[in-house]
């Protein structure tokens, strides 16, 4: 079982404007969307359409919890959602111009979440993993959410011996480094925040971190990312295709490594599917959808080059 926690749950807002969104004028309102957001929710929307078995964790406020249950069931995310009483789930505003110049997001900060509920949590968590498990932590953590609190979740997907993945940024990606997880996804800015000065390439500092981390997988963003396994770097060069949405395409690649590693596909194989996979969801209006066919079609368009490594380089 993959068992994804999105502890900062959000709503995605889509607004679409007429025209191209400018500074300096009236940008008028042509169509307003609501969709999934948070990365953990994402992934698991994400592997329900591989027909991956997956529970989400995590919390949703009381106030607004009808609405979020119903993107849920349309999502077909199978979740036991821990109920924060008196709080609503943050609202994030995700503006699209009608010209598909990309899209711009503005972010709520979201609940705090209550010590009883981050413990019923933990107990939640104790309960349900198992050697055999994923345990999937994606996003950004709640306002006033201690290092602590989630170094106690990692504790207990160790404890259980299940394989952990992250997607965090920030001083939360750092602990998970520090805790040598199993799987991370830093962008570029964060790989060079992650180790000491002195290891001259992206190469080299992929190679570094996979000492300690089985999977490492870079974001470049347009450019692709790299990917690293078992001393194996992996330069991969997506498709070019017209974006109208980037939100969640990152969310799109993790989901889809991740359940290519659940179906036990070779490391290759796992890297085109997440690669095609979230070319696709550049592709749509809202936060979550991408066409598996589409990306089935985009295979032989991704360039995937295993790189020459030099061992003495980060010894």
């Amino acid at each position: 079982m993959i068992y994804t926690v999105t502890l900062n749950p959000a709503i995605d807002r889509l607004i679409q404007t007429s025209g191209l969104l400018m500074k300096k004028k009236t940008n008028r309102v042509k169509t307003v969307e609501y969709d999934l957001g948070g990365k953990g929710l994402h992934v698991s929307h994400v592997l329900s359409k591989f027909g991956i078995e997956n529970i989400a964790l995590g919390f949703i406020g009381s106030e607004n919890q009808q609405q979020m249950e119903k993107i849920l069931q349309a999502k077909q995310v199978t979740h036991q959602l821990i109920v924060e009483k008196n709080a609503s789930t943050r609202e994030c505003i995700v503006l699209i111009d009608e010209e598909s110049q990309g899209s711009t997001m503005v972010t709520d900060s979201g609940f705090q979440i209550s010590r009883a509920n981050h413990k019923k949590l933990i107990s939640q968590l104790q309960r349900l993993l198992r050697k055999e498990d994923m345990l999937v932590l994606a996003g950004s953590l709640p306002p006033n959410y201690s290092l602590e609190r989630l170094k106690e979740i990692i504790d207990v997907g160790k404890m259980a011996g299940s394989f952990i993945a992250c997607d965090l940024s920030g001083d939360a990606l750092r602990l998970a480094v520090e805790m040598q997880v199993d799987f991370i996804k830093p962008n570029q800015f964060e790989l060079e925040e992650l180790l000491t000065p002195g290891i001259d390439s992206i190469k080299n500092r992929l190679l570094a971190l996979n000492k300690s981390i089985p999977y490492v997988a870079a974001s470049m963003g347009k450019e692709g990312s790299y990917i690293v396994h078992a001393g194996e770097v992996y330069r991969v060069v997506p498709p070019k295709v017209k974006e109208v949405n980037d939100t969640g395409a990152g969310d799109v690649f993790v989901g889809s490594f991740l359940a290519q590693l659940a179906q036990k596909a070779n490391l290759e194989t796992a890297i085109a599917y997440a690669t095609v996979c979230s070319a696709s969801k550049v592709t749509k209006r809202n936060c979550t959808d991408f066409d598996l066919n589409q990306a089935e079609q985009m295979l032989p368009m991704i360039e995937i080059k295993k790189m020459e490594v030099n061992p003495d380089a980060i010894s």
